[in-house]
C-alpha cells in the first residue's frame, strides 16, 4: 500500500520561501509520475508541479520560474521548492504518485494520479 506523507508546509509572508516534502515509500513502478497539487477553498483541485519516472518536468504556468520539483529516488522523497511566495499560493497541497500520467502524457491532471497524501497547508500573508 502506497500512502505519500506530506510535511512542511506553514505560515509565510508574500515574496517568502517554503519546501513541501513527499515521503512516499512502497511505490514499485517502474514507470511513473509523482506531483504536488493545491486547492483553495472553494475552488477545484489543480496541478502545480509534476515529474516523471525519467526526470521529466511538468508546471503549471502560475508557478514557472518560482516552485521546483525534484525527487530524491534514494529516499523515496519528492519535494516542492517554493519561491516568491504570494497570497494566490494560499492553499492546501497534496502530493500524489501514479503511472497513469506517464502514460497519458497529463502530468498536471488530477485524475490520473492514485495514490494522494493527506495534504500540508501553505498560508501566504500580504
Amino acid at each position: 500500500q502506497v500512502q505519500p506523507v506530506e510535511s512542511g508546509g506553514g505560515s509565510v509572508q508574500s515574496g517568502g520561501s517554503l519546501r513541501l516534502s513527499c515521503a512516499a515509500s512502497g511505490y514499485t513502478y517502474s514507470n511513473y509520475c509523482m506531483g504536488w497539487f493545491r486547492q483553495a477553498p472553494g475552488k477545484e483541485r489543480e496541478g502545480v508541479a509534476a515529474i516523471d519516472s525519467d526526470g521529466s518536468t511538468s508546471y503549471a504556468d502560475s508557478v514557472k520560474g518560482r516552485f521546483t520539483i525534484s525527487q530524491d529516488n534514494a529516499k523515496n522523497t519528492l519535494y516542492l521548492k517554493m519561491n516568491s511566495l504570494k497570497p494566490e499560493d494560499t492553499a492546501m497541497y497534496y502530493c500524489a504518485a501514479g503511472d497513469g500520467a506517464y502514460y497519458s502524457g497529463r502530468y498536471l491532471e488530477p485524475n490520473e494520479y492514485t495514490y494522494w497524501g493527506q495534504g500540508t497547508q501553505v498560508t501566504v500573508s500580504s
